[in-house]
């Protein structure tokens, strides 16, 4: 066992860069999509106008987070 340890080649450290290189923005968005989950979920056991909240903030988030990623994509093309 000891000789098994011994043959065993030194570790190295090798340096890899953490991907992505370029961090998106922070947004709310995620925390409004999660929010709006919530009251849909909220509404189902409650009342039906929490779920419209939940829904419209949902489509917000949506919209929200879709018009950030086309945002980026245009500025990784240029």
């Amino acid at each position: 066992m000891e000789e098994e340890i011994k043959q065993q080649k030194p570790i190295t450290q090798e340096y890899v860069k953490a991907r992505p290189r370029i961090l998106p923005e922070p947004s709310y968005v995620p925390f409004l999509l999660a929010l709006s989950l919530l009251f849909i979920g909220w509404g189902m056991v409650a009342t039906w106008i929490i779920s419209v909240a939940g829904a419209v903030g949902f489509c917000i988030a949506i919209y929200g987070w879709i018009k950030v990623l086309l945002h980026e994509r245009t500025d990784e093309e240029s």
